[in-house]
């Protein structure tokens, strides 16, 4: 079933659960997390972000539109990081139920002022909206971007970035970033920033970049109060080694996408359940 960000992360909230947010930059991709969500009774957020949407072009969204009428678990279909005001109005009109402004990179009053006249258009067609404050670090290559340097979200002024602009979730930067850390980097997560940002504000709280953290350090994050958790970069790693072994087999009448993305669906299925267990939102669906 088709659900707004505000209908499947008040559920969350309400019963201590992150609901996965999965980047699905292919139709192999959507159906792998698809299949694992309804294996795990897990609601599921369909994230596309605008690069994603340009390359896939706009009927994908019907594809998975179509996904999400025709499942019993609910689904929700969210513009990630959406960059203007006319990149979200476009997302709304081709049916998103779920869409994310990220003015976090400019200074707070034009967060604020931004933010809040995408909420005033979107709230007017029942679409929710998230925002962001303080900025999401970027280890390399990816498609969601990032800044070198991480400024964390301030707990005191987070409340009234929410009373000011109305949206119904907030991604917060404690320490994350999008993509895979080198491995000479070792990622924490600034929990304490998070404990006091739960206890001072009343809406679901998100994570961005939450591939490649350490399982312990996200699992405490869920208790603590984060709702909804975005994973582009481990599903996409899978799939990605999984296709080069089936290209360097030797097999060069290996051509049928049949042939070709079974076995890499099952790998980013395996991940996708992974991350359903460690958010906790496996059977939840019966909370809807």
């Amino acid at each position: 079933m088709l659900v707004t960000g505000k209908e499947i992360l008040s559920v969350a909230k309400e019963q201590g659960f992150a609901v996965p947010a999965f980047n699905a930059g292919s139709g192999q991709l959507l159906n792998a997390v698809m299949e694992a969500c309804e294996e795990a009774q897990s609601p599921v957020m369909i994230a596309i972000h605008p690069d994603e949407l340009s390359f896939l072009t706009d009927s994908f969204v019907a594809q998975a539109i179509y996904l999400a009428n025709h499942t019993k678990i609910p689904v929700c279909i969210h513009l990630d990081h959406g960059a203007s005001f006319e990149q979200v109005m476009h997302a709304i009109s081709i049916g998103f139920t779920s869409v994310m402004i990220d003015a976090s990179h400019l200074s707070f009053e034009d967060n604020v002022a931004i933010s809040k006249k995408v909420v005033e258009a979107a709230h007017a067609a029942n679409v929710s909206v998230e925002a962001e404050l303080g900025t999401i670090g970027d280890t390399g290559n990816t498609v969601e971007g990032g800044v070198s340097e991480i400024v964390y979200t301030d707990p005191k002024v987070a409340q009234d970035f929410i009373d000011q602009t109305g949206v119904d979730s907030l991604a917060v930067a404690i320490g994350t970033a999008h993509g895979i850390y080198p491995k000479d980097v070792d990622p924490k997560l600034r929990l304490d920033i998070l404990e006091e940002i739960e206890a001072l504000t009343d809406i679901p709280l998100v994570l961005h970049g939450g591939s490649s953290n350490p399982d312990e350090e996200i699992s405490k994050a869920v208790t603590m109060g984060v709702n909804k958790i975005n994973i582009s970069s481990d599903i996409k790693i899978v799939f990605a080694n999984e296709l080069r072994e089936v290209l360097n087999a030797g097999n060069l009448e290996a051509r049928e996408p049949n042939v070709l993305f079974p076995s890499c669906m099952s790998e980013t299925k395996k991940v996708a359940l992974n991350k359903i267990n460690l958010f906790k939102s496996n059977d939840k669906v019966k909370f809807y």
